[in-house]
């Protein structure tokens, strides 16, 4: 099974040729073409534990890696490094189920994929006779790149730089990124916001592509976004774990559909959710539920995606995005159409916008349903969470629930509902305080220390000390910088 470019039928690559380079040379996004037709019994895989999943489900998606190449990888990447085996417990949460992805080494859902990856560059490697080192570019709205790091720390054969928009983050998010240790890493602050960071990657990408710029330096690019389908394939995952727990509460009774609401700014959580469905798991409707930038909001309810508008920072600002890059993994996988997905993203790259056709959008709206929740609506949601339930939930998580209120109220659907917790609520210590109604005091770390007076709730032992940790990255540039400063890490052999 050959992947492709979304833009180019004649672009092709192993899954280890495209884990290792993360965009195709075209700007487009590595895919196969239908999912629908895998080798994959999905029953099977429900009887498993977490690690026998990822193995079934990386296997199928990655099949240049064989099963004892592919288990040794995975216990490679998870064991010890979770609060348990199952990595991403499920909470009942009155009628809904929360999934708690944040159980991981830096307390965001990032790290299910981002443990993985690199065992999966390290062997893609190593299976394509590749001796370059490795140079991982990612842009980050704030839990992608401390996930990243923690991953590729010293990992041999490996570099990675990560970039973040400047004030755009939390200030954990920050001192959990510039704090990092590692002599392979480096984390750079972009002028501008998340669109502007990902954006000068994906030109970085067609710079050097196009321009051979570090030809002889013993150099390639690779990403750890979910760009590349490395990062993307073990998201799958945790959907078969969620829907094996309501199994095991019996909550549904198999083959009954069960929805999900996703937290969603990349798209690429969510789109993990439609490959898990498009592999045999009966989701019903995966609920896209925005911020105020609710770009996939209009775009699932209108089909046109329209990137002209205001740009607001919010209180959940890894939703912060929007140019969602993996809704064009989807644009091609719904429409098998290549030639049609470079045209609408020449539209959007030309004109900010673009419109797809509709019989197109016709099956979108069959799959998705969308809504979007404002900052006093999140500071709500996690008020009444924490008033009904006594759970803490974090902002990204309060805005998939508040939608997803929302889409019962609209459809009148009775099914579960799944809804996907991203991130510790310690990783926005202010906002989560402030909604309990109590008046935050001090700097974040302080805050965090109130937060866990007031709830009971434990502070992460990643976060906790955080303050101390001495500053290790400190560059602050301008989005026209980003290429010759990544040239000029390139050729630095010691950093």
């Amino acid at each position: 099974m050959n992947y492709q470019s979304t833009r180019n039928d004649a672009c092709t690559a192993s899954s280890a040729e495209a884990i290792l380079q993360g965009l195709a040379p075209d700007g487009g996004l590595y895919s196969v073409r239908t999912l629908a037709l895998l080798d994959f019994d999905w029953q099977e895989t429900l009887k498993k534990d977490t690690f026998g999943m990822a193995v079934d489900v990386l296997t199928a998606l990655l099949p240049d890696f064989s099963r004892e190449e592919m288990t040794a990888l995975v216990s490679a990447a998870y064991s010890g490094k979770f609060e348990s085996d199952e990595l991403t417990p499920s909470v009942a949460l009155g009628d809904d189920t929360v999934l708690e992805l944040f159980r991981g080494p830096t307390s965001a859902f990032k790290d299910v994929a981002l443990s993985m990856l690199p065992r999966l560059i390290t062997a893609a490697r190593e299976k394509c006779g590749v001796s370059d080192e490795i140079l991982i570019l990612t842009a980050t709205s704030g839990d992608t790149g401390k996930a990243a790091m923690e991953g590729f720390h010293d990992v041999d054969g490996t570099k990675i730089i990560v970039f973040y928009p400047h004030g755009g983050v939390s200030a954990v998010q920050q001192a959990q990124m510039c704090t990092q240790e590692g002599a392979n890493v480096c984390v750079a602050a972009v002028e501008g916001n998340f669109d502007d960071a990902q954006s000068g990657v994906k030109k970085i990408f067609a710079a050097v592509s196009e321009g051979d710029l570090l030809a002889g330096k013993g150099v390639r690019l690779s990403s750890a976004n979910s760009i590349n389908i490395g990062r993307l394939a073990p998201q799958v995952v945790y959907y078969f774990r969620a829907y094996a727990d309501l199994l095991a509460r019996n909550v549904i009774k198999l083959g009954e559909k069960v929805d999900f609401s996703v937290p969603t700014g990349n798209f690429g959580d969510i789109l993990a959710g439609w490959f898990a469905k498009e592999m045999g798991l009966p989701v019903g409707r995966l609920i896209c539920a925005s911020n105020a930038n609710d770009v996939l909001t209009e775009f699932i309810n209108t089909g046109r995606y329209d990137r002209r508008r205001e740009f607001h920072k919010t209180i959940s600002p890894s939703m912060d995005i929007l140019v969602s890059s993996n809704l064009e993994r989807l644009l091609f996988l719904m429409s098998g159409d290549a030639a049609l997905v470079k045209q609408l993203m020449g539209e959007l790259a030309e004109s900010g916008c673009y419109e797809i056709p509709e019989g197109l959008f016709e099956r979108l709206s069959r799959e998705f349903w969308a809504g979007c929740c404002s900052d006093t609506a999140t500071k709500g949601a996690i008020r009444q969470i924490w008033s009904e339930f006594h759970y803490l939930a974090d902002t990204h998580t309060a805005v998939a629930w508040n939608v997803a209120q929302q889409y019962k109220a609209f459809t009148g659907s009775q099914s579960p509902v799944v809804i996907l917790s991203t991130a510790s609520p310690y990783k926005f210590p202010a906002a989560v305080l402030e909604a309990l109604g109590e008046e935050a005091e001090g700097d974040e770390f302080a805050i965090m220390e109130q937060l866990h007076s007031i709830t009971g709730v434990p502070v992460p032992k990643n976060l906790q000390g955080l303050k101390e940790k001495p500053v290790r990255h400190s560059t602050v540039l301008a989005k026209d910088d980003m290429l010759s400063f990544v040239l000029g890490k390139a050729g630095e052999k010691v950093w």
